[in-house]
């Protein structure tokens, strides 16, 4: 299903890309998660294998973390792209601050919509939020269903909120 373009709609700014995002809170989890795990393989088989466990549990939790990184980027940016193919106006899209949590925030002359989740491959879940109302589902659930996802938001900010203004 396509989305329509609006008439009157003003051209977007957007540049096409969605930056990465590095969540601190994942990799502390990861490293502590890691650091514990391992640490119970001390009395058992000595800090080698303890060392080895820690390496281990370490790049496999990088990866789960880059993985469902990628999978809400990649969300994001088909969001985004739709929106901006549909005449949604997108000014930009940017990371909140400095690698705290994985969102992306699409600026829009009718307010700021937060685009996020957690960035962990097998329990990915993405979350929106717009003018404080957000929805939480499962990223690959979202993926799936792309279109329809797309659809409804854009109908919710571009439409229906280009009637009501920015928010105040």
């Amino acid at each position: 299903m396509q989305l329509e373009q609006s008439a009157g709609e003003t051209a977007s700014n957007w540049g096409g890309t969605v930056p990465t995002a590095f969540d601190l809170r994942v990799v502390g989890l990861i490293v502590v998660v890691a650091t514990l795990a391992a640490s119970v393989n001390v009395p058992y088989g000595g800090l080698p294998v303890a060392a080895v466990a820690f390496l281990v549990l370490l790049g496999t939790g990088f990866a789960v973390h880059l993985l469902g990184e990628r999978k809400l980027r990649r969300i994001t940016d088909e969001l985004v792209s739709r929106w901006d193919e549909a005449g949604g106006t997108i000014e930009d899209v940017t990371c909140t601050t400095a690698g705290s949590r994985t969102e992306w925030i699409v600026h829009t002359p009718d307010g700021d919509v937060t685009v996020g989740g957690v960035p962990v491959a097998p329990i990915t879940q993405l979350s929106v939020e717009w003018q404080g109302v957000g929805d939480t589902m499962d990223a690959s659930e979202a993926e799936e269903n792309l279109d329809r996802l797309a659809e409804t938001l854009y109908e919710e900010i571009f439409e229906i909120g280009a009637s009501s203004g920015p928010p105040k």
